[in-house]
């Protein structure tokens, strides 16, 4: 004789994993928010569609039989598993779960990025973070297709599907090796760089063509030695002995040790930096998040700054 394979209610597996767990018609009618008549009614439906019997009854509860143990133990991980995306959900909603996209142009992705993270996820336990640090204009592209959520960029800058949100002006910094007769001084002027062997930023961005035009007002002839659009690389050059750099604050930070010392500049060159999102369209939540903590960050960093620290 063939028997057809029985095609399965949902709304029975759900009254059946309902009474397992509850142990009585009553408590699954409760848990299922139903008629306790319905679901007796599942069960006696689906009993009959399976072609055995799932529970004896023994007073109000209903027991098991072997078959329905043997059922119970193939439906249990699945709801197990409908539990678990229930709670992610509700976490997602309230940022305890996720994921996060996250570019950044290079000068803050060794320091202010990474404070701004641990600061972010010190609250959000089930959050992940993914960053990536790339020059502005790439970072401005991957946001602008939604391949990044959120992104830290270079101002001025401007491409369409983007919303631009700047934040405060970096304090230039100059980054001299700890041996050089510069280093004892409290300010650094672009006059005291007259004939100094300097290693700068290159010219397409908004940073050198500042710093060319201050030194041109000053009559100040620069000795460039070494170019590179990293502002890291430009720090670590210093650190090997190749000259001084000008950097934002937030390069500068990553090179304090024993081999440079960092000091402000006199001149007017704040670098001028930006938070951006995909446009138009609804934001990530948590991408919102972040940048209130970066904000955050940014804020108390300039006041330590500011106190000297």
């Amino acid at each position: 004789m063939l028997y057809m394979k029985p095609t399965l209610n949902l709304r029975q597996i759900e009254a059946f994993y309902s009474v397992m767990q509850a142990g009585t018609v009553v408590g699954a009618a409760r848990l299922m928010n139903i008629t306790q008549p319905a679901v007796s009614r599942a069960i006696a439906l689906l009993e009959l569609r399976i072609g055995y019997k799932l529970f004896e009854r023994h007073g109000r509860r209903l027991v098991p039989t072997p078959n329905g143990e043997a059922l119970y133990r193939e439906v249990e991980p699945v709801y197990g598993s409908l539990e678990r995306i229930s709670q992610t959900a509700y976490d997602i909603r309230f940022q305890r779960a996720g994921a996060l996209r996250i570019a950044t142009m290079p000068a803050p992705a060794h320091g202010l990025a990474p404070r701004a993270i641990a600061r972010f996820l010190s609250s959000r336990p089930g959050v992940s973070v993914f960053l990536q640090s790339l020059p502005s204009r790439q970072v401005a592209e991957l946001v602008s297709t939604r391949q990044f959520d959120v992104g830290i960029v270079e101002l001025p800058l401007s491409r369409p599907a983007i919303a631009i949100e700047p934040v405060e002006p970096a304090p230039p910094m100059a980054v001299i090796p700890a041996t050089h007769r510069l280093a004892k001084k409290r300010q650094i002027s672009l006059k005291d760089l007259a004939g100094e062997r300097l290693v700068l930023l290159s010219q397409h961005g908004f940073l050198r063509y500042k710093i060319d035009d201050a030194f041109m007002k000053l009559g100040v002839t620069a000795n460039v030695v070494v170019e590179t659009p990293n502002s890291l690389v430009a720090c670590a050059l210093v650190a090997a002995g190749s000259g001084i750099t000008l950097v934002s604050r937030w390069s500068a930070d990553s090179f304090l040790g024993p081999q440079v010392v960092v000091r402000p500049v006199k001149e007017d060159l704040s670098s001028e930096m930006a938070i951006i999102f995909p446009a138009p369209g609804v934001r990530l939540p948590l991408a919102e998040a972040f940048a209130e903590d970066l904000r955050l960050e940014v804020r108390q960093s300039l006041e330590r700054y500011g106190r000297g620290v």
